[in-house]
């Protein structure tokens, strides 16, 4: 049976406020979390309370379903609704807006075991923590209340509309316009690769304001809350990718969109700054969900290496198989340490910019080593979609690419590297 909702709500009132706008708050809350500012590998019994909720859910609700909804493409809705109904989803909203003001690291925690059972459905859900974000860390209490708040009163998602069809990862390039007349902004262009863009009730936008090419990317973008039935929004087809496939993904057109002054986040050129800034926050769970999805490839290929035999033995006793899984073994251990340091560095208060593009990069990347060996473990089997690791191939690509490519990652990385030396 699955926790109800009064469940939920005794979870909630038992777990500490945490402002995520305030990093004295946020180094506080993580100081009560984890007893001490020093190294442990022990998590709190809420910690383990929640992680182990996260795992049933995935394993008895995600798991069955994982293959049917990745045929179909569907989106996942009644997936997603039990999830909320779980506090599975939202987890890290304030609890003065509803939520559970949970930290980064437990919201990674909770990552990670969904991811495990299907990283399509996982990606539906947390993109609502990237679309949330920059209200989180920028948005006044009224912001905060209106948009915040209604995503802890039904299952509602949000999306965070920056990525364009000219303008990937050079966010500076992009050419979307906002144009201020008398109290609202009327904003054309075209957004691209938006997740939940087609069952988003509001977005995070991010728009060009200053019209000077020469303007800084600094000053020159703002972001805006606009809600997704404004008038003048198009909503463009579902893209059939080739993983995450019940994972929604649009392009979205603005023709003559008309924003009101109160949804802008801080002030006019302030936006480059807020949505780069949440990625400090969602880039670790990014970074968990492809841990996940690592451990879920492990733990298929090892189960198959003991069943599967060949000449008179389990092929896990042969050691060329074996010397495959214990190099699987290795990488999902180390990216769990690397979201784990990521997350903690953004609880205590500090830039994790660092150690959050190290975690998506390397997790990232072996999500997509780890799930080609089990592949190959599999042998001919593993080529097949009646056996899950053909799944876990195609999931895992797209985590070398969105919220960050891993070539820009090692700029960001290299940059944050270099930079220590010239100080």
């Amino acid at each position: 049976m699955l926790v109800s909702k009064v469940f939920r709500a005794s979870l909630q009132s038992g777990i500490r406020l945490q402002s995520s706008s305030a990093a004295t708050a946020k180094a506080s809350a993580a100081a009560n979390s984890y007893g001490s500012l020093g190294f442990s590998f022990e998590m709190t019994d809420q910690q383990k309370e929640f992680q182990q909720l996260a795992r049933k859910f995935a394993r008895e609700e995600m798991i069955p379903v994982a293959a049917a909804y990745d045929r179909s493409g569907e989106y996942p809705f009644p997936i997603i609704k039990k999830a909320w109904e779980l506090g599975l989803i939202n987890g890290h909203i304030p609890q003065e807006y509803g939520g559970m003001g949970l930290s980064i690291f437990d919201s990674c925690l909770i990552t990670e075991e969904l991811a495990y059972a299907c990283t399509g459905m996982q990606t539906a859900i947390e993109a609502n923590s990237l679309g949330q974000m920059p209200v989180i860390i920028a948005g006044n209490d009224a912001q905060k209340k209106k948009y915040l708040g209604r995503m802890t009163e039904e299952p509602l998602m949000c999306a965070y509309c920056v990525t364009e069809p000219g303008a990937g990862s050079d966010v500076a390039n992009i050419k979307t316009r906002a144009m201020r007349v008398g109290d609202e902004y009327v904003v054309n262009g075209q957004k691209m690769w938006i997740t939940n863009g087609g069952k988003a009730n509001w977005y995070f936008l991010l728009a060009r304001t200053n019209p000077d090419p020469k303007c800084p990317a600094g000053k020159a973008f703002t972001g805006f809350i606009v809600d997704a039935d404004t008038p003048g929004i198009q909503v463009g087809r579902k893209e059939m990718n080739m993983g995450q496939k019940c994972s929604d993904t649009r392009g979205i057109t603005f023709e003559d969109v008309r924003i009101p002054k109160e949804n802008v986040l801080i002030t006019e050129g302030a936006g480059f700054k807020i949505a780069m800034g949440a990625f400090d926050n969602t880039r670790p769970p990014v970074a968990a969900g492809a841990t996940g999805l690592a451990q879920r490839a492990l733990d298929e290929a090892t189960n198959y290496a003991l069943e599967r035999k060949t000449f008179g033995r389990a092929i896990a006793e042969h050691q060329a198989v074996s010397f495959i899984l214990a190099e699987m073994a290795m990488k999902v251990e180390l990216a769990r340490m690397a979201y784990q340091r990521a997350a903690w560095e953004v609880d205590q208060g500090r830039r994790n910019t660092y150690y959050a593009s190290i975690a998506k990069a390397f997790a990232g990347d072996i999500a997509n080593q780890v799930a080609t060996d089990a592949v190959q473990v599999f042998g001919g089997n593993g080529f097949n979609s009646d056996y899950p690791v053909e799944k876990l191939m195609r999931d895992a690509k797209i985590y070398q690419i969105y919220e960050g490519t891993a070539q820009i990652q090692r700029l960001i990385i290299s940059r944050e590297h270099i930079g220590k030396y010239k100080k």
